[in-house]
């Protein structure tokens, strides 16, 4: 691994976050609000820290996978550290734990949040609402630019550094995708960050024109595109009691949860590549089962078939589905069933090449198509039966890959949710809080269901859970191969 290269890329990184930071900076003088020395004091030390290393570091030298691996790690750490700073330097977080989870929960568009106890932070009797808009608008920004990957973001730049990109569109996109992008990776980093860039504006106006204030518009737009969660609001979406907007808001979870490359293709006039692509099928018939199978749970218990039901039931099932978090209703009052169900979706997630966290519909669907497989293949020993999603064969080495991810995935979230019950969680939070970090959910169930936050759990469950956020984004083996001794030798 190349030390010097690494650093070189590290320290622009650095300089990137401050000069981030200038706008939540602007917005804190704007307001004349306390946390703007907070963000001044951040924007140092990223230009004090980065600057210099930057100078010192800069070679030209292509980037080996090892190298890949590397950057995209310690990327997402440098900037959640980084991402913490505002937070605990203006006080507003005065534990740097709590912090540095706010902002790891941010970067990797979890959603989780700490904010909301009086007792852990007697200075903010309201709340998120009790936070300044520069913070707000932090925390939002930070899922931002997470959802899509600053790494993916940083592909683009990375020519004026004197190194190539392809490495870190590996390791920032691992796993089975519908389809690739044929431009270079330098173009198709560009493409894909037009079409999110181009959503998030296009929510933003239709927010506005649906009655949202311009800064909630912008807030909430910055947190759905990345399938975030982030809100500025105790009540999530259901703060704003409007059909209007909370539709609006469905729409752009839906468009997240989508492989990019399908909206590249439609795009480029070709909308027909949605409805032949099989896991688009998929992603679309789940959601409209679901939400069905909950609709039908909440009227049948109540006795009311209403339109405002129909709406919670589809809220919340593209929300969780799309891991995006987001909240309408507390879904903790619903059916067993239904928490049941919303518990399940945690693990499934959106489309691969999403901005979606969990295990991604086509390795579900690879795991199903195997199954089958092993199971016909009892009958026929000798048989050579091939694996297909849609028209595509798929490889011994991704079906490999596929397993060895769910036996990972299964196995890390056994472990967390064993350690949070030694830490006298109850099983029903446990649960939920572990498989809501791994599948950057935010919202779980229990103690850490939608109405409550994670400012309670000890400290050490948190710096658990941040790790199994980074986990969960890096889709873990761009996480788990730095902890094997062939990578550093």
């Amino acid at each position: 691994m190349n030390i010097r290269t690494v650093f070189n890329i590290l320290s622009a990184l650095l300089v990137i976050l401050g000069v981030s930071m200038l706008i939540p900076a602007a917005i804190a003088y704007g307001y004349g609000e306390n946390d703007l020395n907070g963000f001044l004091w951040s924007i140092l030390i990223c230009f004090l820290l980065g600057i210099p290393i930057w100078l010192t570091t800069r070679q030209n030298r292509k980037l080996t996978n090892k190298d890949g691996f590397a950057i995209v790690s310690f990327t997402w750490v440098t900037t959640a550290l980084i991402g913490a700073l505002p937070f605990y330097i203006s006080g507003i977080i005065p534990n740097f734990t709590d912090a540095f989870f706010e902002s790891m929960s941010g970067v990797t568009t979890t959603g989780a949040t700490i904010i909301g106890s009086s007792v852990t932070l007697p200075h903010l009797p309201n709340g998120i609402e009790s936070l300044p808009h520069a913070t707000l608008y932090w925390r939002s920004f930070i899922q931002w630019i997470g959802g899509m990957g600053i790494i993916l973001f940083y592909i683009a730049i990375l020519p004026l550094l004197g190194v190539g990109g392809v490495q870190l569109f590996k390791a920032e996109v691992p796993g089975p995708v519908s389809d690739k992008i044929r431009p270079r990776v330098r173009e198709a980093a560009k493409l894909l960050w037009m079409i999110y860039l181009g959503f998030t504006a296009t929510q933003i106006l239709l927010l506005v024109i649906s009655g949202m204030p311009w800064f909630d518009s912008i807030c909430h737009s910055f947190t759905t595109m990345p399938t975030g969660g982030f809100s500025i609001k105790n009540a999530s979406i259901g703060y704003y009691d409007s059909a209007a907007i909370q539709y609006i808001i469905i729409f752009f979870m839906f468009l997240a949860g989508i492989n990019f490359s399908l909206h590249f293709h439609a795009m480029t006039g070709n909308v027909k590549s949605y409805f032949r692509d099989k896991e688009f099928l998929t992603y679309f018939s789940i959601i409209s089962i679901v939400a069905l199978l909950i609709f039908s749970s909440l009227s049948a218990g109540g006795d009311e078939w209403s339109e405002k039901h129909f709406r919670d039931s589809l809220f919340q099932t593209v929300s969780i589905l799309t891991t995006t978090g987001f909240v309408t209703a507390d879904y903790e009052l619903w059916s067993f069933f239904a928490q049941f169900i919303i518990l399940f979706m945690m693990f499934v997630g959106g489309m691969g090449g999403s901005t979606t966290g969990g295990m991604k519909i086509v390795r579900i669907m690879l795991l199903f198509k195997y199954a089958a497989k092993e199971t016909r293949r009892m009958l026929h020993l000798k048989a050579i039966i091939p694996i297909r999603i849609g028209s595509r064969f798929i490889s011994e080495d991704i079906i490999r890959n596929t397993l060895g991810f769910f036996l990972f995935y299964v196995s890390i979230f056994a472990i967390t949710t064993m350690v949070l019950t030694a830490m006298n969680i109850d099983l029903e939070s446990a649960i939920g809080a572990s498989a809501s970090a791994i599948g950057n959910i935010g919202p779980g169930l229990g103690a850490f269901g939608p109405t409550d936050n994670y400012a309670l759990l000890p400290d050490f469950g948190k710096w658990m859970l941040s790790f199994c956020m980074l986990l969960g984004r890096l889709e873990i083996f761009t996480i788990m191969v730095l902890f094997t001794r062939t990578f550093w030798k």
